[in-house]
């Protein structure tokens, strides 16, 4: 629940100017989600939320830019995925990842927005996605990697 809930928050914040806490509190509840203030105040801390400044002069809730450095980019994401991932295998250039009920679009979108070596492209269902990589040991290494989320 907890990555769904963060790839929702991801979602509105790229579409909506969230100014406060209680402002994205009250978008989370009308897409159906039971959440409190504490609940939204760690999972603004857990994605590393900043608030910057919108073109009106306001201040938004938004993923910061770090230019280049894709692994700091990439930790936003890598907490939707590790809430998500079940079980992990690739056969040649294929990798199938096994989520819980519901996670995969999620845990795909993320996985999509990450830099990941030899990716190709991705197709999601409900609770798994696959992973098109250019050759097997493309496919190999990420699978290898993959599994670490899941022990975490």
């Amino acid at each position: 629940m907890k990555a769904k809930r963060h790839a929702k928050i991801l979602e509105l914040i790229g579409q909506y100017a969230v100014n406060t806490q209680e402002e994205l509190l009250g978008l989370l509840q009308k897409e159906g989600f039971e959440v409190t203030q504490a609940t939204i105040s760690r999972d603004i801390k857990e994605l590393r939320l900043v608030k910057s400044m919108s073109s009106d002069g306001t201040y938004r809730y938004s993923v910061p830019h770090r230019g280049t450095d894709s692994k700091a980019t990439d930790f936003n994401y890598s907490v939707i995925i590790s809430e998500a991932l079940r079980e992990v295998d690739y056969a040649m250039n294929m990798v199938c990842v096994t989520c819980y009920k519901g996670l995969a679009q999620a845990a795909c979108a993320a996985f999509d927005e990450m830099h990941w070596n030899g990716f190709v492209g991705s197709l999601a269902g409900e609770d798994t996605f696959f992973i098109l990589m250019r050759n097997e040991q493309c496919a190999k290494d990420l699978c290898q990697e993959l599994k670490k989320y899941i022990s975490r």
